[in-house]
């Protein structure tokens, strides 16, 4: 049975034996549920994105400008999903984008997305700005793919040191972030004055990084007032006491903690960078390069001249500016500018399986979930994830059938009609 039958089937058995099934199906109702779920900040922080969120809006609304054209009388019964990527061949065409912060849903954050994700056999790209150290969450994957999504430090010896435990982590490609080298102007957070790290979250790849936390550890002792104990600020402190002797105690009273914080606000980014830097990353790590955060066809170009492995078309989920072009609407040129000789993949306003369908018809070889999965993790930790992958593979593998079409290979801009979807 397919996994769109199966999903489906499975979901109407249960209700008639009364089963409840807590992870909504419909966007909206998920969305809900999970803010239910967090506090107010923490939902904003996931929700919210640049200004008046315009762009958020218009990544949404250009699904909804184009329309599928099924097509009737075509044997559909068998369907392959499947799709060859990095040397690997994935089951779906899905994989779980890097999210930061992720204890701000759930407390199994990285750990409970991995294993679900290992569980599909579809890729989790760990985020730089993670609560969990990657090595954690490699182990908790067992042999599922993992890639490592990199934002590019200011200190060079960070940026190294991460290479290298990506690696050895397993990880198969390297998604270099370049479109959050400053962070956007989101007025939700700066409404709550919250930003997570500043508090000590989502801070756990550096924290547990011997390179960082040399700096760390060199920092000058600075006035103010430390981070509250939360449990994030006690698993920080854990993750020191490996790298530091002297013992939890020890360091719970020294100023390492806040110098830690400091130190990442510091270093976490660099907006010096230009494209003769991509050498620097070619000549230190063997694994795949994948730029993410292009729009522009002209980007593209440029991104393949220097040789590079990969390109993820994404405006970052409208988080970094307000009023830029809708992920979905750069797609098409960026996918005709490359022309087959990188894997195109795609992220920012992807919500259920016809989108997922749609993104594939435009160029897409493979499309990456962002806050559905957070809203799952929110709503019932690794089995909402779960959920989450499970209805987005269904709807695709359904929505594929109704269109007439068996196979990903046979999907392209001609599924989609001139006519909007909404019109």
């Amino acid at each position: 049975m397919s996994i769109g039958r199966s999903v489906q089937s499975g979901v109407y058995r249960n209700g008639a034996l009364g089963v409840p099934m807590p992870v909504p199906r419909a966007p909206a109702a998920l969305e809900a549920k999970a803010r239910k779920r967090m506090s107010a900040r923490a939902y904003d922080y996931v929700a919210g994105s640049a200004g008046t969120e315009r762009t958020a809006h218009a990544n949404t609304a250009a699904f909804a400008r184009r329309a599928i054209l099924p097509r009737m009388l075509r044997d559909v019964g068998e369907r392959d999903l499947s799709v060859e990527l990095f040397g690997r061949r994935l089951p779906l065409p899905l994989y779980l984008s890097p999210v930061g912060v992720l204890e701000l849903a759930h407390r199994g954050a990285d750990v409970a997305a991995g294993r679900a994700a290992a569980f599909a056999g579809i890729p989790m790209a760990f985020s730089s700005q993670a609560s969990r150290p990657m090595e954690e969450i490699a182990a908790a994957m067992g042999e599922g793919p993992r890639w490592f999504q990199l934002y590019w430090s200011s200190d060079d010896d960070v940026v190294l040191s991460f290479l290298e435990r990506a690696e050895a982590s397993g990880c198969e490609a390297l998604l270099v972030t370049l479109d959050t080298h400053v962070l956007g102007w989101r007025p939700r957070d700066l409404d709550h004055a919250f930003l997570p790290f500043a508090h000590g979250m989502g801070i756990a790849q550096y924290t547990s990084d011997p390179a960082f936390m040399r700096l760390a550890a060199a920092r000058p002792p600075s006035a103010g007032a430390k981070p509250k104990p939360t449990l994030t600020a006690i698993r920080t402190l854990l993750a020191m006491t490996r790298r530091h002797p002297g013992g939890f105690w020890a360091n719970l009273r020294s100023p390492l903690p806040r110098a830690a914080v400091e130190t990442f606000l510091d270093v976490f980014s660099r907006s010096t960078l230009t494209w003769a830097d991509l050498a620097f990353l070619r000549e230190h790590t063997r694994l795949p390069i994948v730029l993410k955060g292009l729009c522009d066809a002209e980007d593209a170009a440029r991104a393949l001249d220097a040789g590079v492995d990969g390109i993820v078309v994404s405006n970052h989920g409208g988080r970094q500016i307000d009023g830029a072009v809708a992920a979905l609407d750069a797609l098409p040129g960026v996918a005709e500018r490359v022309a087959g000789r990188v894997p195109v993949l795609f992220d920012s306003g992807v919500r259920t399986g016809s989108d997922v369908l749609k993104a594939l018809a435009l160029g897409a070889v493979a499309v990456g979930l962002g806050r559905p999965y957070v809203y799952g993790l929110a709503v019932d930790g690794e089995a909402g994830v779960r959920a989450v992958i499970d209805h987005v593979a269904a709807e695709l593998d359904l929505s594929l059938a109704l269109a007439g079409l068996r196979d990903l290979s046979e999907v392209d801009a001609g599924l989609l009609s001139s006519y909007s979807a909404s019109s």
